[in-house]
């Protein structure tokens, strides 16, 4: 299969929805975004981002129950797909071969 690629914030998006694990909707990716990056991030970012992963082919979706606290409505629940989880691993050895091959390590300045 080709390689895709993905912007930082799609990346970030797959990841949150990696983490929940079935409890993966737009507000609650928003909160997780916001809460592990401090990035301010709309809704609308992240129902963007998670169409465009859907049409990637890396998350999939499904409706959940209706809720009472939605007023009877029901969310849309994602969940990351094989070729998503297969994506993110390679992201992940990219990013851990160049962590790994950096000779002097990256030190902060105050």
């Amino acid at each position: 299969m080709k390689r895709v690629y993905l912007g930082e914030f799609e990346e970030i998006v797959l990841l949150a929805v990696a983490v929940m694990e079935g409890q993966a909707y737009g507000v609650a990716i928003t909160h997780e975004i916001l809460h592990e990056t401090g990035r301010d991030v709309r809704l609308n970012q992240v129902h963007s981002a998670l169409q465009r992963l859907e049409e990637k082919g890396m998350v999939k979706s499904e409706m959940g129950e209706p809720t009472a606290e939605r007023g009877g409505r029901r969310k849309r629940l994602f969940s990351v797909t094989t070729f998503g989880q297969r994506t993110l691993h390679e992201i992940q050895e990219v990013r851990a071969s160049f962590w790994n091959r950096l000779a002097n390590p990256l030190k902060l300045s105050v």
